[in-house]
């Protein structure tokens, strides 16, 4: 970790069975685009990111080795107001686990699956 930048997670990859509707499905939901990257065996959907703000970018990808799944890590997307986004999951194509939830003083959060499997979850502060 640097000074500059605390937070500890540099990438991430969401697995997919079917890029083009696991990509359809976080366009929807998070209303963001993509760029397509082929790194053979592997195909990624990066999601867009300014590599000179703290965070991280990701991407969504499909190779060999890449199996989607509701237990392990989870990925918390940032969102101005969670419930917007979980509100737009399920016709997208995904499962709401988790509608907008207080966490306290840290904010809100809400938990999804994708429609390739995965789980994931939203977090804002209003």
């Amino acid at each position: 970790m640097s000074a500059s930048n605390p937070n500890p997670v540099g990438w991430f990859e969401i697995p997919a069975t079917d890029l083009a509707a696991s990509q359809k499905f976080y366009q929807a939901i998070l209303q963001i685009e993509f760029t397509i990257l082929e790194m053979p065996p592997y195909t990624m959907a990066m999601f867009a990111a300014d590599h000179c703000q703290p965070g991280c970018g990701g991407a969504l990808v499909v190779g060999p080795e890449t199996v989607p799944s509701a237990s392990g890590t989870t990925v918390y997307f940032q969102s101005e107001d969670c419930a917007a986004v979980i509100g737009r999951v399920a016709a997208a194509g995904g499962t709401v686990l988790m509608e907008k939830t207080s966490i306290g003083e840290h904010g809100f959060i809400g938990m999804f699956l994708d429609p390739a499997g995965n789980k994931l979850g939203v977090h804002s502060m209003q």
